[in-house]
């Protein structure tokens, strides 16, 4: 069976005459380890799906599967419990919060895991060493370059060793440099085991994916085989953070 699975996905705003669908009747499949890159013109649907994908909006119709959960059949603290344990999410935008240490917003995520203080510091530093920033432990958001604020928001997103990675355009705001830098993070992420669906404009950053979806007017299809994609050789792999099997949840099984 395949990792993510979604059934005739449908989000549908307004009601009548003035309804309109941002994802009309998706539905895909994903094996765990892929590199899933989905395009489309703006208003097309693609941030709408990535949302339904990472549970924080609830379709209007359809259902939606990742290792076996029917995610929008839990409750809502059971959905918390997944989005935690199942999801990293790297947006556009950064979203670090201004006044906290780097360190500190890596360690956001694991507010609620149920182990001390020095273990989710020891986390957070693992993390942020991975992708290569963690000189900057202790500066400010406000300190830091674009292209490193991508960099802490990857870190943030994996500090919890999540097996889906969803990115929202997450090179839209960085320089050309920058970009490959960022996307060979994701190809990292991705060669250790990771799966990462990628939202992107850009189809020099699609190339990285093995997989390409189109969007139009809220249906998906296949895109063009990659084909002779950006990969580049990278060298080893460093060790990946990890959580403890035992931390998960009983609630999400």
């Amino acid at each position: 069976m395949s990792y993510i699975v979604a059934e005739n996905i449908a989000k549908q705003y307004g009601a009548g005459a003035s309804a309109a669908y941002a994802v009309a009747g998706v539905s895909l499949e994903i094996e765990a380890g892929s590199f899933v890159g989905i395009m489309g013109e703006s208003g097309a649907g693609k941030s709408t799906l990535l949302s339904v994908l990472g549970a924080m909006n609830s379709p209007t119709s359809g259902r939606y599967l990742v290792d076996g959960i029917d995610v929008y059949a839990l409750g809502t603290e059971r959905q918390a419990d997944f989005r935690r344990e199942y999801l990293g999410f790297v947006f556009q935008s950064f979203h670090l919060v201004p006044y906290l240490s780097v360190l500190e917003n890596v360690m956001l995520p694991l507010t609620t895991a149920r182990i001390g203080s020095r273990e989710k510091k020891r986390m957070a530093m693992e993390a942020l060493d991975w992708v290569g920033i963690e000189q900057l432990a202790g500066r400010l958001p406000g300190g830091i370059s674009g292209g490193e604020k991508e960099r802490v928001a990857v870190a943030r997103a994996i500090v919890n060793d999540p097996p889906v990675l969803l990115a929202d355009e997450p090179t839209g705001n960085l320089d050309n440099r920058n970009t490959l830098e960022v996307m060979k993070l994701l190809e990292r992420l991705n060669r250790a085991g990771t799966t990462i669906v990628m939202v992107t404009h850009s189809l020099e950053c699609a190339r990285f994916a093995g997989r390409i979806l189109r969007l139009f007017d809220g249906r998906v299809q296949e895109g063009e085989d990659p084909g002779e994609n950006a990969r580049t050789g990278i060298g080893p792999l460093p060790r990946r953070c990890t959580v403890d099997p035992s931390l998960r949840p009983a609630s999400v099984e």
